[in-house]
Formats: structure tokens, sequence, C-alpha cells
């Protein structure tokens, strides 16, 4: 078995349930050779909120202006006219009346409204669509890579070796539930770690078992304590950054699961946690029926419950990082695979459909809208759909530039593709970059490249151990370009030259094996 085969096999079937307030966490360490840096009180964290099932966006936020289309349109399940919250300075666009928190979000200039989010070419799959937003692919391409996944292992490439270290001693991204999520996804290692409670085991965390056989079983065995004792030290992390910090707002609600997942969030942040990422989610979005209850004037129902439960969660949490005075470094963000259509179906519910908002919050964020009310037409068929007003990509590109600090041309080889940022962020991007030098440097390092980005050559400096090295190119699909070496190779620094001259501009990705040492490292062709 490869081991890039065992990795996938390996770490996810590994992966032991490490509980917080009953919630079950799991870690992501950094990802395809990416490394750790050393992070300051003035690092930024992206808090991502997953809506699984497709949120419906036009009972989430009401045109208005078009209200009268919207109720021929939907004449089972739309939100009275006067019961619609209105938001400060949009006249022609309000919110869902159990959405009041966030409106005062909104009205405060903690929340940022992008209207119809979506993408080319929508696919109406669950699957499928979520694959697209979890790795910011084209609708016609396949990723396995996670945005974030590639945006970490850019700042850290040296990863999974040295980790965890001095230099960074914390998982670079966390999930919060028992759902292993794409976007955090490396291209050739596995970002699955399992946390789980070092008192229960001992063993792994120090290390005290039989040395294994000398065999190919026992490298293997090797490599999976080497996984366990890297998951228990980062749940030792964990649980030392929740002890040193307690959660301060009393606006948590009880029985709201997504509030329960952003209370760990606040507490592991405000413990001085170093990770970069936090993963949340809250299902139940697919409301094909029983979207709104008639007998209370669709006011409440599956969707009203639903939309209160984010709203009520999202205020919580931000009041929480007020008070813990952490704030100024949290950027929250949701989002959904897709909206639903503009008309309700048969089954007092709404189907799959297209583009549909996103909300940006906390303190750094700009106020206000970006787009205009979606169109809804005088007599809408179930052909009709919104048409999409922002690429979600553009706003991964401005999280990516303007909340992570990268340049236009790493963020557009994170992202494959060339995307425009958007004015969505105030004074946001601290980073010095000497900062990310260290990022760059943390760990052990296997491999590099110079020139990076290069034109149509680039020389590849490595390390052996001694034995089999293996280096391949890789294209962004995962397919291989190039054999740059497969022999035995004594130990020592090498070095190969890479000649790219016949290859097309874009992003690849140089992949060294050896032994159980694997890195990778991502790069660039300009012209």
């Amino acid at each position: 078995m490869k081991r890039r085969d065992f990795l996938k096999r390996v770490a996810p079937m590994s992966l032991l349930p490490f509980a917080m307030n009953g919630q079950p966490v799991r870690a992501y360490g950094k990802l395809m050779g990416a490394e750790n840096e050393d992070f300051t009180a003035t690092d930024n964290v992206l808090v991502l909120v997953q809506l699984n099932g497709g949120n419906d966006g036009l009972n989430t936020l009401i045109p208005l202006d078009q209200y009268a289309n919207l109720t021929t349109a939907r004449p089972d399940v739309f939100i009275p006219e006067n019961k619609v919250l209105p938001l400060e300075g949009l006249d022609g666009t309000g919110i869902h009346p159990s959405m009041s928190k966030m409106k005062n979000m909104y009205d405060e200039g903690k929340l940022r409204i992008m209207q119809s989010v979506g993408y080319p070419n929508q696919n109406y799959s669950h699957f499928r669509s979520t694959d697209i937003w979890m790795t910011g692919a084209n609708s016609d391409e396949i990723l396995e890579s996670g945005w974030i996944g590639r945006y970490l292992s850019e700042e850290w490439p040296n990863y999974p070796n040295g980790f965890p270290n001095d230099d960074m001693e914390d998982p670079l991204a966390i999930q919060i539930g028992s759902v292993v999520s794409q976007v955090c996804q490396g291209v050739a290692v596995n970002m699955g770690f399992a946390i789980s409670n070092p008192d229960n085991y001992y063993q792994l965390l120090t290390g005290n078992y039989p040395d294994a056989p000398d065999s190919w079983a026992g490298k293997e065995l090797d490599y999976v304590r080497t996984v366990a004792r890297q998951t228990n030290e980062y749940s030792v992390k964990i649980k030392s950054a929740a002890e040193k910090a307690e959660n301060l707002s009393d606006l948590y609600p009880d029985g709201n699961r997504l509030a329960d997942q952003l209370k760990i969030v606040a507490q592991l942040i405000a413990g001085g946690l170093k990770t970069r990422v936090y993963v949340v989610s809250l299902g139940g979005f697919d409301t094909h029926a029983n979207q709104v209850d008639p007998v209370d004037s669709n006011e409440t129902g599956n969707h009203a419950f639903l939309l209160e439960t984010v709203s009520e969660a999202i205020n919580a949490f931000q009041d929480d990082i007020e008070k813990l005075k952490i704030d100024h470094k949290v950027l929250g963000m949701t989002f959904s695979e897709f909206g639903r259509r503009i008309i309700s179906n048969a089954s007092t519910g709404t189907d799959h459909g297209s583009s549909a908002p996103l909300f940006m919050f906390g303190s750094k964020v700009k106020g206000g809208m970006t787009g205009t009310n979606p169109t809804i037409p005088e007599e809408a068929t179930a052909k009709d759909n919104l048409e999409m007003q922002t690429d979600f990509r553009d706003i991964y590109s401005t999280i990516l530039q303007d909340w992570f600090c990268l340049d236009k041309t790493t963020s557009d080889s994170v992202l494959l593709h060339d995307f425009e940022k958007m004015d969505l962020l105030q004074n946001a991007c601290s980073t010095a970059s000497a900062d990310r030098i260290k990022r760059q440097h943390a760990g052990e390092a296997y491999i590099t490249n110079y020139p990076n980005p290069f034109g149509a050559q680039t020389t590849v400096k490595y390390f052996s151990d001694g034995g089999a090295v293996n280096i391949t190119i890789l294209d962004t699909h995962g397919r291989e370009v190039r054999q740059l070496v497969q022999s035995d190779i004594p130990k020592g620094s090498h070095e190969v030259l890479f000649d790219a001259s016949q290859l097309p501009s874009g992003t690849y990705y140089c992949r060294y094996q050896n032994g159980f040492v694997q890195q990778t490292r991502s790069l660039l062709k300009v012209r």
C-alpha cells in the first residue's frame, strides 16, 4: 500500500472523540506540507459557520420592494409584510422576524449582508455544491483539496515534519462537530487528527510503548503512533486553552446547537490557542416541506427555528468575544451550498435553488449590504431562479488578502484562479512579513524550490534521509504531470531542475516522499 493511500485510510479511521461541554471536537493538522508559525496576539482568526441543506434566502432577507411579486410566487411560505424586521438604512430590504439579534448587529455595523452569492452554472446537488464551496472549484472541475487547506499549506509548507513545535504548538484549524470538513483538506496529506482524552491514552501520549517490529507492518505502526502522539499533544493544548478562559457572555441560549459550538470557539481563542480557522455547522436547511407553520401566518415553523438558532448563536458569540476583548481578531462568515427556488412547492416548502445571501460578522467588517435585492418575476415558474451577483470566491479572495494578509499573487495561487477582492473589511490586515517568514520556515523542511513564482524553470532542493526518494509534480486536480526523482538517494542535500517550459501557467504541486516523510510544496508558474 502506498503511503498516500495509507494516510487516507488510517487518518479518518483513527479519529477519536474529544469532547468539551458535550460537543465533539476534531482538530486538523497543517496540510500538504503546511508549516506552523509563531502566532501573536494580533493574528487573525476566521470562524466559518456552515448552514447545511441550502438556506432559503428569500425568506431570510425579504425584498420588500418586490413584495407583491414575492407573495404571488410563494403564496404558501411568504412572511407577512408587517412581521418583517426593517434594517437600518435599507428601505427595500427586511430580515426574517426570527433574526432580531442579527438585525441589531446589522444596525450596529457589525454585520455585512452579501446578496445573491453563488457561482456560475449552479449545481443543485447537496454533495457536489458543498464540494464546490469547500474547495473553491469551478462547477465543471473536481478538486480534492479545500481552499482553507491550500491556504494553510501555503503558510506552513513543512508539515507534518516536526509538528507540533515551539513556533506552533496548536492545530491550524479546528472543527467542532462529528463530520470532517473538506474545507481543510490538503493536496497530499489527510488533515484529520483525532483529539482524544490524553488520560485515556496515556501510553501514546508519553510514548511508553514497546518498540515496533522491524518490518513493513512495524513501520506502519510507527506512523500510526506518530499520528496518535500528535493528536494527543493537540488535545492537551486544547484542554489547557479551555481551562485558561471562561465565557463572559450571558446571552448563550440553552439547547442551541450552534451556540454550544461557538461558545467553545470563543473559549479556545480567549484561552490563547493559536489556531487560525474554526469550522462550526448547523443542519436542517433542506426545507422541501413544512418550512413554515401556516397556522401562525408563516411566521414560525422549521425555517424560523433555524434562523433564530443562527441569529441568537452568532449574537451571543459576538457579545462574548467583545467582553473577552478578542473581537478585533475574529471574523465570522456564514455560508450554505445553495439557496432555494423563487416559487414555493406543494408541500409548504421550497426546492433547491441557486444563489443566496451570505453574512459576514465581526468588529472589523464594514457594515451595510453588498448587492441589491434579487429580481422576482411577475409570474415566476419552477424554472426561474435567482441570478448570482457575487462569486463566493471573490469573498474568499478578500479574506485571504485583507484578513490573512496574502498578496494577490499568492491568493490567486491558493484559489487556483484570478479572483478580485472586495471592500468588506476595515484595517484588518496586521501580519508583518517577518511573521510570515517564520511560518514558512517552521518545522522541518525536506523540500524547497527557487525561484517561486518562476517562469520556465525552477530548481527543487531536497534532503534525503537515505533510501528511496520519489518527487512528482501534480496539477491542481492531483494528476501527475512530471516525475522528477524516483530512485535510491544517499543521505544529504540534493537538487533537481523542474523544466516547465512546455506546461501552461498556473499552480502546481511538488510532492516529496522519502520513507515515511512526505511534504508537498506549491509551485507557481507565472508565464
